[in-house]
């Protein structure tokens, strides 16, 4: 087992940096595992290598997070990986429900097709049931190839995920069976998804446009403003991050038109539109005058206060003067676990004082339309994202229904910025561009920053840990249509009926052959009481 889970555990981390050539192991970073599970001959076995599984996988894949754990709640090393270890089994369940039902289903007696269904629908109906924290599926890896990953437009990236795992399972049959069949059927799935990408991409690239659209992004690169509020006090702090980004965005004016200008989230640390002070007030009209001077709208993020509730937010501020200035507010949906919202049910005075950084926002409705006037009179639909709303498709599918015909995310990256936490969430942002087939522009605090076409490529970036602008230009999308867009996410619901139904009947068939086997233990115990020659009664 021990073997099994490390060359597993080893292949997954080099798939799991989602970089060329290593998307290919994604086809048989399971196979060692799947050996594991073949021969465990119990339920406690099966669910003893499930959960050994999540945990070598957070450890090789997600590892990096204690260091944000650390930094964000100030437990030592060691406190933060074991956190991290502990959780594991819930944060990766879908290693552990593939087990027990791959091993309820083969043990069942029924065809190895059944049990590969079984195996990845029951995983695709986890992930989709429990909406992980990290949003991370196996199909991310697939990014890589500019053609496999063209197929999330039809069932997500989910529907990718069953692919690599019906992909696995192929290898495994085809080294224990040792015959074509099943090598026949990996060739088969690849082909027929590579050929799917090619004629998709294609016709994307050539489908009609609107006008192009040019964004200025602002990548200050300040980070954790917290310290720096320590440091410098509130109001000095805040002062000299909208001078930065004043000075930043003017550069950006200096060099060719813009129709909008992005900040990223939170960069205005305060709420906007109600002032908490004089001085909040008189940031508020600093920001105002700017974009009036500027010509340009402004999106950016802020708090948004309604009654006694706060909310993480996005500013769409027009260029249009008035006073009090207009503008247009979109709150996040998707906050992000303790960090930024509480549930109810552990929401106390106790709590907060033994865990005082717990978040205190709630969350909004998510899927908005916000229309943005340009500068040239032209109005575009804009689906707006915060941060972790980018890893939640309902969103983007909801606004796309609506209308939107861009993709507009605002993102603080900052406390992820120890190792691969940045490239991952820019490519899990990437796969909205190709379910909705709507482009994307993105800001962030201290990077990645980028721009994503409709196919999903990342065209422009400005990299981590730098202090940059960036000119984007992108052609906003109107009328292009996918599956994933008229039925929504339909793979989720499915994969979980098709996984009861598989594994409810290898149930039913276990027990029915454990009653026909106690039958004729019974049959054979009775006749063996009768005496040699003797009939037993009819």
């Amino acid at each position: 087992m021990l073997a099994g889970i490390v060359a597993s555990a080893l292949l997954l981390a080099l798939y799991g940096r989602i970089e060329r050539p290593w998307h290919i192991l994604g086809w048989i970073a399971l196979v060692p595992w799947l050996a594991v599970l073949d021969g465990t001959r119990s339920l406690r076995g099966a669910v003893l290598a499930g959960a050994a599984m999540a945990m070598a996988f957070v450890l090789v894949v997600f590892g990096w997070f204690a260091s944000a754990i650390r930094a964000y709640t100030g437990a030592s090393a060691a406190t933060a990986m074991l956190v991290l270890v502990v959780l594991a089994p819930l944060l990766e369940l879908e290693f552990l429900t593939f087990a027990v039902a791959r091993h309820v289903v083969r043990r069942s007696g029924a065809a190895h097709a059944l049990v590969v269904l079984a195996g990845a629908s029951v995983w695709v109906a986890t992930e989709w049931v429990t909406g992980k924290l990290f949003g991370d599926t196996l199909g991310h890896g697939l990014y890589p190839s500019p053609w496999l990953r063209q197929a999330a437009d039809i069932a997500g990236v989910g529907g990718l995920t069953m692919a690599l795992i019906a992909g696995n399972e192929c290898v495994r049959a085809a080294l224990v069976s040792r015959r074509v069949a099943p090598a026949a059927t990996l060739a088969v799935l690849v082909a027929t998804l590579v050929g799917y990408g090619v004629v998709r991409e294609r016709a994307i690239r050539a489908a009609d446009a609107e006008p192009p659209l040019t964004a200025g992004i602002v990548q200050a690169n300040i980070a954790q403003y917290d310290r720096l509020r320590a440091y410098l006090g509130t109001y000095e702090a805040v002062r000299r991050i909208l001078v930065v980004h004043f000075g930043m965005s003017w550069l950006l004016l200096a060099r060719g038109r813009l129709d909008v200008l992005l900040w990223p989230e939170t960069v205005y640390p305060t709420t906007f539109g109600s002032p908490k002070s004089e001085a909040g007030a008189a940031f508020d009209r600093d920001i105002a005058g700017f974009v009036a001077g500027a010509g340009v709208p402004l999106v950016f993020g802020a708090y948004d206060l309604d009654g006694g509730d706060e909310f993480n937010a996005a500013i769409f501020l027009p260029s249009a003067p008035a006073d009090p200035p207009a503008f247009t507010v979109y709150r996040k949906a998707s906050l992000f676990p303790l960090t930024e919202r509480v549930p109810a049910w552990l929401e106390s005075g106790i709590v907060r004082r033994w865990l005082p950084w717990l978040g205190t926002w709630k969350p909004g409705t998510g899927g908005d339309v916000v229309p943005v006037t340009l500068p040239d009179g032209r109005t575009v639909r804009v689906a707006p994202l915060i941060c972790y709303d980018a890893l939640a498709p309902r969103y983007p599918l909801a606004a796309v229904r609506r209308g939107a015909e861009l993709i507009v995310t605002l993102s603080n990256d900052s406390w992820f910025d120890a190792g691969p936490g940045p490239h991952l969430h820019l490519v899990g942002a990437a796969f909205r561009s190709i379910e909705t087939r709507r482009p994307q522009i993105r800001a962030t605090n201290t990077g990645i920053s980028a721009v994503i076409d409709a196919t999903g490529e990342i065209t422009q970036t400005i990299d981590i840990h730098r202090r940059d602008t960036l000119l984007a230009t992108v052609r906003p999308v109107r009328t292009t249509r996918t599956l994933l867009l008229d039925w929504g996410d339909w793979l989720g619901p499915t994969a979980l009926a098709l996984g009861m139904l598989v594994v409810g009947g290898a149930l039913v068939r276990t027990r029915r052959g454990a009653s026909n086997e106690r039958n004729d233990r019974r049959a054979i115990a009775g006749a063996a009481s009768f005496p040699r020659g003797s009939r037993a009664p009819r």
